[in-house]
């Protein structure tokens, strides 16, 4: 008897986990990897959040939360709105989730029903448009190059074919870092509203900028925005898979019902741990400017190895080139440069399946040792190359 595979269960993979995979795979084998694949920092969770952790280990039962989570961590991400932003959220409208992808699940099934259309800016996160495939909605992809900073715009929308229900932005943007302005985001969050579009807004990157834009949450503009974080970046806590949401007061009934089916409540000893993340700000600081340093090199010996056409990364921390002039298969020109540098970087197909075979995503997270030496083998292998 063969078994029935449902479509949902044949998404496009993440490719940046499939990469991964490769490069653990090639260090299992005994060979050196530079790992400039991954979107995580090389740093552990700050030493404050550990030793919350710790303490909620030897005295907390960790039990269950309320599916919102812990309320006096609600209230602590409500301070940092205010003090950070300039923004009054009140905690009611804030949900713990099980990383930002535990977020955009909850978010696009209280927000859409099959067969809508969600708008998203091409080059983007995959996950976006691989979650919506999964649940029946429609990804709408709004191409954009150099001259739009790779962003979605009111033109953009107005230039897409059939309905729009939903436009996802991010700023700072994965794979290319670049940003969103306030008036642009502002701008963008009324044409939402006036065309009757649910406006979600990535904003897990903030904290990691480097350029003259101020990172700005879609909250100061709109108040029925979708908006979406995480404990993962910034402050260096990936695998302790705790982010959070903001959502309108119409849509909170029936997120709370499908956060309590789907996941209970989010992991209750990073929650503990998180309350002490706040608290961490000189060590945070440190990370954001090691990844300054690290960009800095980056763009300054990356064109000497024939990657010359990066986009403009104001924040998060990756370099997107466009590397159009050397290869026009991305997937195999990472595989090689994994197989003879020993680098690990992802392909642009990832981010954009229709432009991406001339594009890469370089990630500079990691030490400042790492990057250095990756500068230094890219430079040798594309000038033994010609």
């Amino acid at each position: 008897m063969v078994l029935k595979v449902s479509r949902r269960g044949q998404i496009p993979p993440f490719i940046v986990m499939d990469v991964m995979r490769a490069a653990n795979d090639r260090a299992a084998s005994g060979a050196d990897v530079l790992h400039l694949e991954v979107g995580q920092p090389s740093t552990s969770a700050p030493a404050k959040v550990i030793a919350a952790a710790q303490a909620a280990l030897r005295d907390d039962m960790l039990g269950y939360t309320e599916a919102f989570g812990l309320p006096a961590l609600r209230r602590r991400l409500a301070d940092h709105y205010a003090a950070v932003y300039g923004v009054a959220v009140d905690p009611a409208r804030i949900l713990l989730t099980t990383g930002s992808s535990g977020a955009f699940l909850l978010a696009f099934l209280a927000a859409f029903e099959p067969g809508d259309r969600v708008a998203l800016a091409s080059p983007s996160y995959p996950a976006y448009r691989n979650i919506l495939t999964a649940l029946g909605l429609v990804p709408v992809e709004l191409p954009a190059g150099p001259e739009q900073r790779y962003q979605a715009s009111v033109a953009a929308l107005e230039r897409a074919s059939g309905p729009i229900e939903g436009l996802i932005i991010a700023s700072p943007a994965n794979p290319t870092g670049t940003m969103l302005t306030r008036e642009e985001i502002a701008a963008i969050a009324g044409k939402c509203a006036a065309s009757g579009i649910r406006l979600v807004s990535d904003e897990i990157y903030h904290g990691l900028t480097y350029g003259p834009i101020a990172a700005s949450t879609a909250l100061a503009v709109s108040d029925d925005a979708i908006v979406v974080n995480s404990f993962s970046k910034y402050f260096s806590m990936t695998g302790w898979r705790l982010g959070w949401m903001i959502v309108p007061p119409s849509l909170l009934r029936a997120v709370e019902c499908l956060a309590q089916n789907f996941f209970i409540s989010p992991p209750t000893l990073a929650q503990h741990a998180a309350l002490a993340a706040f608290d961490c700000e000189e060590e945070l600081r440190g990370n954001v400017a090691r990844y300054a340093a690290n960009r800095a090199l980056l763009l300054a010996e990356l064109p000497e190895a024939g990657f010359d056409r990066l986009a403009p990364a104001d924040g998060a921390f990756y370099l997107y080139a466009d590397i159009g002039a050397l290869t026009n298969d991305s997937v195999e020109f990472c595989r090689r440069m994994l197989a003879e540098t020993g680098i690990a970087c992802t392909p642009g197909t990832d981010f954009d399946p229709a432009r991406g075979h001339a594009t890469l995503r370089i990630s500079f997270a990691g030490s400042a040792e790492t990057i250095a030496e990756a500068a230094r083998r890219l430079k040798v292998w594309r000038g033994g190359r010609g």
